[in-house]
């Protein structure tokens, strides 16, 4: 045995070593791992929910197919079992979750960091993930709402201020009542958008959203300014904060109820329909941004790019050349019998 091949025995010898002496902590991912995991990410809590069931269906995974030793191979077959059943945002989130909770145990000491440069899944950026509606499609989702108890008329404000000002599930639900204010001569209310602690981005409340919001509350009754805008009707949870979760399901339910039951239409297609309304209205991709508080400018093109391809006026074209009226049809019979006529004379 050569020099070259006794240290290439040393290595596996070493590598198989490490491996073997943190299994257990691999395959028995305990609470207080996943709490040490969590302290070192410092994310918000639907992060940390995320990464939590991320790695755990990991586990599950390697258990599964009994691995005991999982190496940089097994994330990326993980990784192609994932996008049987899922989407490849969740991919995504997924292959992003276990990244760094690698880089952590390698930090840690506790096991290699095998999931590093393993590549996500491919995410077209350059349409919605979303389906969006008309504005006579989101009058017949508001009109299934029957508004004549408190939870109608909590619904209807929740779906009203989502569509008129483009918010985020996560938006309602941390919104709370102090949080209506004026700026000016103009009711607003402030939001605590996405990946931000403080609350300093704010939507204008237009009349009937404001008139929408008001009676709901007014049926509700007194509430202090740092109780949630909108509160939950349930037995477990009556008053309390409501969840992202159920922010969702509210909104799926009457779209359903109005005939619209597809995995692209979620409660954030109320938001990209939004976006789109602003933008067939005259808004500018600047003004958009802003409304729709976009860091990247580059998402608020996505809607300036799917409102472009609405113009092109192809497929309407082409049903009026297939399926045209009555007159249409003759004025094409009356050119091709003059075609005809002429191909005649030509003879």
């Amino acid at each position: 045995m050569n020099e070259y091949e006794i240290v290439s025995m040393q290595k596996r010898q070493a590598d198989k070593a490490q491996n073997t002496a943190v299994i257990p902590v691999l395959s028995a991912v305990d609470g207080n791992l996943l709490d040490r995991f969590v302290s070192y990410v410092d994310v918000c809590e639907k992060s940390v929910e995320t990464y939590f069931i991320a790695v755990r269906q990991f586990i599950v995974y390697l258990q599964e197919h009994n691995i005991q030793n999982p190496t940089r191979q097994t994330v990326i077959d993980y990784r192609e079992s994932l996008k049987e059943g899922h989407k490849p945002s969740t991919v995504q989130n997924y292959l992003t979750a276990l990244k760094i909770f690698f880089k952590w145990t390698e930090q840690e000491g506790l096991y290699p960091n095998i999931a590093d440069k393993v590549k996500g899944a491919k995410i077209n950026r350059d349409s919605h993930r979303k389906g969006y509606f008309t504005s006579r499609q989101l009058q017949d989702i508001l009109s299934q709402i029957d508004t004549s108890d408190l939870k109608g008329k909590r619904d209807c404000a929740i779906l009203t201020v989502m569509i008129t000002g483009g918010l985020r599930d996560v938006e309602v639900r941390r919104a709370n009542v102090q949080d209506i204010s004026v700026i000016g001569d103009t009711p607003v209310l402030f939001l605590q958008g996405k990946g931000r602690d403080e609350r300093t981005d704010y939507i204008k409340l237009q009349p009937h959203t404001e008139k929408t919001i008001r009676a709901y509350l007014s049926a509700r009754g007194k509430a202090e300014g740092t109780e949630p805008l909108f509160t939950s009707v349930s037995n477990h949870n009556a008053a309390g904060r409501m969840t992202t979760q159920s922010i969702s399901r509210i909104a799926k339910t009457y779209m359903r109820a109005a005939g619209f039951d597809s995995d692209r239409l979620t409660a954030h297609s109320l938001r990209h329909s939004a976006g789109t309304l602003a933008l067939l209205n005259g808004m500018s991709v600047q003004e958009a941004q802003q409304f729709l508080r976009h860091k990247n400018p580059a998402t608020t093109l996505i809607y300036l790019h799917n409102i472009d391809r609405l113009s092109n006026a192809c497929e309407a074209t082409i049903e009026k050349a297939v399926f045209g009226n009555g007159r249409q049809e003759k004025a094409t019979s009356k050119r091709a019998k003059s075609g005809q006529d002429n191909v005649a004379g030509i003879r």
